[in-house]
């Protein structure tokens, strides 16, 4: 009768263990035989801080997360100096990070420089193809994917409403010479004011600091300011700003957040909306559907011309009625 007893309470211990084996197991990952959600480390690189690069940053989180991603991010801006933008993307390709999103040409092509493993998805790019970052729009080849900022009519079509609606045959150009995607933009400038009957007049810069002085030669030179997406000159736009309403001369810009800080009017688009698209296309990397480089590159998908009317009060500049039909009017 012991024994009977005996092995009665062994069975029931052995019982006890085996529920007790399985109660833990659900506790670690929630629910029996379910995996744990992956969090991916994404290093992010970004050559300075100013609202559109932000903005961009924004939108490839939030699509990252729309498409079920768990990410931790580790954001390093560069200030604007090469070499620690390199050394950003070296220590990224050290650390061994999932994935690296390059917020700008030399962000991207420091990317590209310190790692052919990790994927790279850029944007806020202008020429993807001639700064060497991809073979082709279509098939970028290798790690990197992403979208640009560059859409093909924005620079034509800033240029022509200057030539246009504008007496001014004169249009001063800031930009640092240094960056490929400004040295892109430049020509497009050139070649489509050439077309118009326009003269550029240049001045270049290497940082920041030195964008309140280049402004300031301009006056008396320009009739008209423009300023495309150059990261150097953008990240300290409102010393343009001044200059131009100081001295009453029509500030165009290249994107839409530099209207909404001060510039009289743009072609452009939300880098939110193509921080997003970058995001989609780092979401499949991730999930293992696609490879970079079979990803096209894109372009902003949508283009329209906003007016900053209080700057344009503040440039001493009429708007006109055949501009409000056109435009969307913001203050």
């Amino acid at each position: 009768m012991k024994r009977k007893w005996k092995g009665i309470l062994a069975a029931g211990l052995v019982s006890t263990l085996l529920l007790s084996g399985c109660g833990s197991k659900e506790t670690s990952s929630g629910k029996s035989g379910s995996k744990q959600e992956k969090t991916y480390t994404i290093g992010v690189t970004q050559i300075v801080e100013h609202p559109s690069l932000n903005n961009a940053f924004k939108g490839f989180k939030k699509a990252l997360k729309d498409e079920g991603i768990s990410a931790k991010y580790d954001v390093q801006i560069a200030q604007g100096d090469q070499n620690n933008n390199q050394t950003i993307a070296n220590n990224f390709a050290s650390e061994g990070v999932d994935l690296i999103f390059a917020n700008s040409t030399p962000s991207a092509l420091g990317a590209l420089n310190a790692t052919k493993e990790i994927p790279i998805v850029f944007t806020s790019v202008s020429d993807p193809v001639g700064s060497g970052l991809v073979k082709s729009m279509e098939k970028p080849g290798g790690n990197i994917t992403g979208t640009t900022d560059m859409h093909p009519e924005a620079i034509p079509k800033t240029v022509q409403f200057m030539a246009e609606q504008f007496k001014g045959k004169k249009v001063g150009v800031i930009y640092n010479a240094g960056e490929p995607n400004s040295v892109a933009q430049i020509n497009q400038v050139k070649k489509a004011a050439k077309k118009y009957k326009l003269e550029i007049v240049p001045v270049t810069v290497s940082t920041s600091s030195e964008v309140k002085q280049a402004a300031e030669s301009l006056v008396g030179k320009a009739d008209l300011l423009y300023v495309f997406t150059d990261n150097t000159v953008v990240s300290a736009l409102e010393s343009v700003i001044k200059v131009a309403d100081d001295h009453d001369i029509p500030l165009f810009v290249g994107e839409l957040d530099s209207v909404k800080r001060g510039g009289f009017a743009a072609y452009g688009f939300e880098y939110y909306d193509i921080g997003y698209e970058a995001g989609k296309k780092a979401a499949q990397i991730l999930k293992g559907e696609k490879k970079p480089g079979d990803i096209s590159v894109e372009p902003p998908s949508k283009l329209k011309l906003v007016i900053n009317e209080k700057a344009a009060k503040a440039m001493n500049i009429p708007i006109k009625d055949e501009w409000k039909k056109e435009a969307e009017l913001i203050q």
